[in-house]
């Protein structure tokens, strides 16, 4: 979530970022009208507040001087003497107290809609995706996509190649229908040396990772807490995305990117402890809602698969030299299985909500329509 001050002090870089994504910029007017009520109002509680605070020091004080003055006529012989002094304090008592009362009703009338601004306010931050990087390309989508550059040579063939949906039951490694059977559609399973295969490449990269790159692999939980989907940008945007067991207000992470992000949540980190590079691998669950229709067949976009995360934790300064480092470290998974590929640079609309700037690697599958996977 974009910080308030940022987007109060700079509304236009932040509007020209929801330009170049291609966002209507109806949500930031919001947030500056409410920041605005909300300035306003709240100058009013803390104001009323402030009333209450003094008065309620004037009003111990008073009670301290006319308590002082009953001791000391608690010596005087015969009855207790009025005097001006005890009536002028008795007169301001009651003239605070009435203020301190006036002010605190003030307070309980005002909070509830302060709460409800907070709240407004809050629900239209979430929904504000991340700056765009200046170095980022123009473009509405995908086909706007930079080739930033290739390796490895694009093999050709005498005969046509066979899809992996065709090729994977052809070797009897993928099972489809029976996939279908179990859990459904774009469910799939994986046998003999299919399963054996994903479970190779799995541990292949995280060796890869954290004996030559420098990462600490992790393996966290496949399920966690709202807070955490909401702190990775989860929630609420993609919310219709994401599978959830509602009972335990738990939901199954889209990728471990969710709690990896959420693992040093509300914690201070200390001064050269960063950077904090982790890989991790989970199984991902998707509804895919947002792809309906786009590769239907085989498992590019299954509602389960198996993921390894590169993520890291760094100071400011350092993000953009990290960011070209990792995506390095993943293109040399591609070099070491002697897979061609190419290294995609996101437009500014293809551009995902929590990013600022993102990179695909694309490999070459020529049985797969374009080849580029």
């Amino acid at each position: 979530m974009l910080d308030l001050k940022l987007i109060r002090e700079n509304p236009d870089l932040v509007r020209e970022s929801f330009a170049r994504r291609g966002e209507k910029t109806g949500a930031l007017d919001d947030i500056l009208r409410l920041d605005e009520e909300r300035r306003k109002l709240l100058q009013q509680v803390e104001s009323s507040r402030a009333t209450v605070n003094t008065a309620s020091k004037e009003i111990g004080d008073i009670r301290q001087q006319m308590a002082a003055i009953v001791k000391e006529q608690a010596h005087v012989e015969g009855p207790p003497q009025a005097s001006k002094t005890v009536e002028d304090l008795k007169k301001r008592l009651s003239q605070l107290t009435e203020r301190s009362r006036e002010a605190s009703q003030r307070v309980e009338e005002l909070q509830p809609e302060l709460d409800r601004l907070d709240k407004e306010m809050r629900a239209l931050l979430l929904e504000v995706p991340n700056l765009v990087h200046p170095t980022v390309p123009e473009g509405s989508g995908e086909e706007d996509n930079v080739e930033v550059r290739r390796w490895g040579e694009q093999k050709s063939f005498d005969f046509t190649p066979l899809p992996h949906w065709e090729l994977g039951e052809k070797l009897g490694i993928i099972d489809f229908s029976r996939g279908v059977k179990v859990s459904g559609s774009r469910f799939y399973v994986l046998r003999e040396m299919g399963s054996k295969l994903q479970r190779a490449l799995i541990n292949f990269m995280l060796d890869l990772h954290t004996t030559e790159h420098g990462y600490t692999e992790m393996y966290p939980p496949f399920m966690v807490k709202r807070e955490c989907m909401v702190g990775s940008g989860n929630l609420p945007r993609f919310a219709d995305n994401l599978y959830h067991d509602e009972e335990d207000d738990l939901w199954f992470v889209p990728t471990a990117e969710v709690p990896l992000t959420n693992l040093h949540r509300d914690e201070t980190l200390e001064p050269g402890t960063l950077p904090l590079c982790y890989v991790a691998y989970t199984a991902c669950f998707r509804r895919e809602k947002m792809s309906a229709g786009k590769d239907t067949r085989g498992i590019k976009r299954g509602h389960q698969f198996d993921k390894v995360e590169l993520y890291k934790f760094v100071e400011p300064e350092s993000s953009d030299a990290e960011l070209e480092r990792m995506v390095h470290n993943a293109e040399e998974v591609c070099q070491r299985l002697e897979i061609p590929y190419r290294v995609l640079q996101l437009c500014s609309g293809d551009l995902g909500f929590a990013s600022t700037k993102s990179y695909d690697i694309e490999m070459w599958a020529r049985g797969a329509g374009s080849g580029w996977r």
